[in-house]
């Protein structure tokens, strides 16, 4: 579908697209096969609009009468899901190339970035920077989200309340984090490549828009990116803490060791059984080494108290 954008926004056939006026189109990849050579797009980018990339990073490609990018959307209400389109860029032209769409999000942001700015006016460049503005506009909330959550796994480290798979649990938002760092690189790869304007595509006035945008996406990564480090202090955090436990656990095994130990002098001094031992043939023999033992215990326990090993 095409729409032409003149006092009003016009749905229009690929036939009827008209050069002195701004066109927007979404097209699926089958429609981009019967229509992108004769738009002059190259069959190598054609082709490669057929098959979602797994990566986020991607190239812009600059030629002499377009521009051509892919993108891959994440979406963090479903994180492991992804959108993934291309963007054609010409003289009064944007294309969008619906690859892969789970829910349709993609496209009804694309037409809520038609209805953004006032018609009178719209450019390329404002309407190319209101679809990457709405590819975004939520993402502040799920960011505003994960600094409450972070919050919250440091407090269960400070009160020592943390679950068995709080390692695991870092290890996920770990992962959602760095994806929402690639995303956030992609658009910016983009971005700057248009606001170079190699081609001399757009009216250096109205980049003023996408520098806008770039400031917006700059400000999401670096908070992405300060979630990271607070990710990253967390695990020090936590493992320190597993240190402080295991070095306490040892403590009181040294302690208890230290303890009894003269214990063990005394069973190994009475085991040697020689004859000449005189408490063999006492009668309170017995008894003597049952106290002598209570009260070394007694007496060490006391010492230990008060120098504050326990």
């Amino acid at each position: 579908m095409f729409y032409r954008i003149d006092e009003k926004i016009t749905p229009v056939k690929f036939e009827d697209i008209d050069e002195s006026f701004i066109t927007a189109g979404f097209v699926s990849p089958q429609e981009l096969m019967d229509i992108g050579e004769s738009l002059g797009f190259s069959k190598a980018t054609i082709d490669s609009c057929q098959k979602a990339n797994k990566y986020f990073r991607s190239e812009v490609q600059i030629h002499d009468s377009y521009l051509f990018t892919e993108l891959r959307i994440a979406n963090p209400n479903r994180i492991n899901e992804y959108d993934f389109f291309a963007l054609y860029v010409k003289k009064n032209l944007v294309i969008v190339v619906d690859v892969e769409d789970y829910d349709s999000s993609t496209k009804n942001k694309f037409l809520d970035a038609l209805k953004k700015y006032p018609i009178t006016g719209l450019s390329s460049e404002k309407l190319i920077s209101s679809f990457i503005d709405t590819l975004v506009a939520n993402d502040f909330r799920y960011i505003e989200k994960k600094g409450i959550e972070i919050t919250q796994l440091e407090e269960e480290v400070i009160k020592d309340n943390v679950e068995d798979d709080f390692s695991l649990e870092l290890l996920q938002l770990k992962k959602e984090l760095q994806t929402m760092h690639n995303y956030y690189e992609q658009l910016l790869d983009i971005t700057d490549a248009i606001e170079e304007n190699e081609n001399e595509l757009f009216n250096e006035d109205n980049l003023i828009y996408i520098t806008n945008v770039v400031n917006k996406i700059s400000r999401l990564r670096e908070d992405i990116d300060s979630l990271r480090d607070s990710i990253n202090h967390l695990q020090d955090a936590y493992s320190s803490s597993l240190d402080i436990k295991l070095n306490n656990v040892m403590k009181r095994f040294t302690v208890i060791t230290s303890i009894f130990f003269p214990l063990t002098l005394i069973v190994g001094w009475y085991g040697m059984n020689f004859q000449s031992m005189p408490e063999f043939a006492w009668k309170y023999g017995y008894v003597f080494v049952i106290t002598l033992s209570v009260i070394i215990v007694l007496l060490l326990m006391i010492i230990g108290k008060k120098k504050k090993w326990y």
